[in-house]
């Protein structure tokens, strides 16, 4: 199985080869640029630090910027679990979309159907296990929105690309904006770790604040209708789902 696509190249990675069995994680993004032209060309200027391996047009078409074994500058600061510095575990993908700063609009089909073609191969391909796809906000959310709500984590989860619970709908509509009890927070916060989003709070923010950043990168992967960074029952039962 071979994917296509058309080489346009960045500058920007490091040098060093690594193995192939360190590639355990596919990390989505969107661009948040204005334009596909403007996206390519930062990702590509060695000036802006920053490349993606993937990037995936509007109309579907796919660039290689950077050859998956090695390390593209996609992730920054970054933990999931007990690593750190995501770049050197992932392969980036980069999807064209203006993102919350400049219009966020919903990802087309054809963009859709080419990652999913394209994930499929690398996750055969590098034996990446689902619960490893992930988004940039779920292993930087206190710096990153991408790809958001808009981006079609349950329909991708039927694909077997990345998780999703499997609750009825109905049962958590009943529980929208249901307040949960100190103690029932608690236990969310401490489920959230378990998933894996970080404990280390790298911008050394007040415990609350950082758990509200939590939140919201739970819920533009798992609750996507809002987002607001409160804890509600909703929210609670689809985490403890997950585990």
């Amino acid at each position: 199985m071979s994917i296509k696509t058309s080489f346009y190249y960045s500058p920007n990675f490091d040098t060093q080869k690594r193995k192939k069995n360190n590639v355990r994680f596919l990390i989505f993004h969107y661009t948040g640029m204005r334009s596909e032209k403007d996206a390519l060309k930062r990702l590509t200027k060695i000036q802006s630090e920053v490349s993606s391996h993937y990037f995936i047009k509007k109309n579907g078409q796919v660039f290689t910027l950077v050859p998956e074994l090695y390390i593209a500058w996609h992730a920054g600061i970054s933990s999931w679990k007990k690593l750190h510095s995501l770049n050197k575990y992932s392969i980036g993908i980069e999807i064209a979309n203006p993102g919350h700063e400049f219009g966020y609009k919903k990802f087309t089909v054809k963009q859709i159907n080419s990652l999913i073609n394209l994930s499929k191969f690398l996750i055969k391909k590098y034996k990446i296990n689902k619960k490893n796809i992930l988004g940039h906000s779920d292993i930087a959310p206190t710096r990153k929105n991408d790809p958001g709500e808009k981006f079609p984590w349950e329909y991708l989860s039927k694909k077997n690309i990345g998780i999703w619970h499997s609750l009825n709908k109905k049962v958590l509509i009943k529980l929208r904006n249901k307040k949960c009890s100190d103690k029932m927070k608690l236990e969310f916060i401490k489920n959230l770790h378990k998933i894996g989003y970080s404990k280390k709070n790298q911008n050394k923010l007040r415990k609350s604040q950082y758990n509200m950043f939590l939140v919201k990168a739970f819920q533009r992967h798992f609750r996507q209708e809002i987002v607001n960074g409160k804890i509600d029952q909703e929210c609670s039962l689809i985490a403890k789902n997950l585990l």
